[in-house]
C-alpha cells in the first residue's frame, strides 16, 4: 500500500505547485502520518507549511480553535470537529488547503455508535470545506493507511473540479 500512496501524494503535490497553493494539516488518529506521507515526496516543501498533532481535546481546543461545545455535544470523533480542525489548520497557518483528521484506529476506543475505523476527514479549500465520513477495517495501522489513502485520494477529486 505504501508505493500507491507514494504515487498519489507525488500526484497531490504536483497538483498543489500547479495551482500556487499550499497544504497544512491537523492530525488526531492518523498520529502525522498523513503529513510524513507528503512530505516523503521530493519538492513538497513548495506546497507544505506545516502540521499539528493534535491528539487531545485540549491541543484541539489551544491549537485550532475547535470549540469545547463542538467536542461536548458531538465529541472529538465527529463531522463538526474534524471541520472546525480544518478550519483551524487553515487559520493558524494561512494555508489555502486544510486537512482535519479524527477518527478511533483501534484496537480499543469503540463504542456502539462510533465503532473501531470511525474517522472523519475536514477538507478546506479557500475557505470551502467538506467533511468525509469514513467506516474502515483493519488493524490500527491499516486503519490509518487507509485514512491517509482516501483524504489524499478526495484532496486530488476536489482540487480537480
Amino acid at each position: 500500500m505504501r508505493a500507491e500512496l507514494n504515487g498519489k501524494n507525488e500526484r497531490l503535490v504536483a497538483l498543489l505547485k500547479n495551482r500556487g497553493m499550499y497544504i497544512s494539516s491537523a492530525e488526531s488518529c492518523t498520529g502525522g502520518l498523513f503529513s510524513a506521507l507528503i512530505t516523503d515526496v521530493a519538492g513538497a516543501s513548495d506546497v507544505f507549511c506545516e502540521s499539528i498533532v493534535t491528539y487531545s481535546n485540549e491541543a484541539k481546543m489551544r491549537e485550532l480553535g475547535v470549540r469545547s461545545e463542538t467536542l461536548e455535544k458531538y465529541g472529538a470523533v465527529s463531522e463538526n470537529t474534524a471541520r472546525e480542525m480544518a478550519e483551524g489548520i487553515c487559520r493558524h497557518t494561512g494555508a489555502d488547503v486544510g486537512v482535519g483528521i479524527t477518527g478511533i484506529a483501534g484496537p480499543g476506543g469503540g463504542t456502539l455508535q462510533k465503532p473501531v475505523g470511525t474517522v472523519y476527514a475536514g477538507i478546506c479549500i479557500c475557505g470551502k470545506t467538506e467533511v468525509i465520513h469514513l467506516q474502515l477495517k483493519g488493524s490500527r495501522a491499516e486503519v490509518r493507511e487507509q485514512t491517509c489513502a482516501q483524504v489524499t485520494e478526495k484532496l486530488i477529486e476536489l482540487l480537480e473540479a
